[in-house]
């Protein structure tokens, strides 16, 4: 991933919100609170841009990917999905999910508001080397 170029640009059109760099040892994905949980809990809103997200499900979190720029692969319940710019997937609860991309800019709608108890990572799918 292109860290600084990505950052700029976030920090550009997104002033002042919060951005995240996940993980910080191996950077794979970065995103941006548009809108966040704190916010309003009953939705959130952010701006992804992922190179590979791992692996994880959601209790009680619908989440809607919609690409904003690039291409993405996402994986659900074992199914591949191909997204192209515009087009948009809803992930129910429940649902095992991953999505990898080329730095692809995606917009993800979460209801109710995403949080860190709710992103469960599926640890039978993570490599342990």
């Amino acid at each position: 991933m292109n860290k600084s170029t990505i950052l700029t640009e976030l920090q550009t059109h997104y002033p002042g919100k919060k951005i995240l760099c996940l993980p910080e040892e191996n950077l794979t994905e970065i995103i941006c609170e548009i809108e966040p949980t704190s916010d309003h809990p009953k939705y959130s809103r952010a701006i992804a841009v992922i190179g590979q997200s791992l692996p994880h499900r959601h209790n009680l979190t619908t989440e809607t990917y919609e690409v904003l720029r690039g291409k993405l692969a996402v994986i659900v319940d074992g199914m591949e999905h191909i997204l192209a710019e515009g087009d948009k997937l809803t992930i129910n609860p429940n649902s095992i999910h991953s999505a990898s991309g080329d730095d692809v800019w995606t917009e993800c709608y979460s209801e109710p508001g995403w949080s860190a108890e709710d992103h469960i990572f599926i640890t039978e799918f993570l490599d342990d080397s």
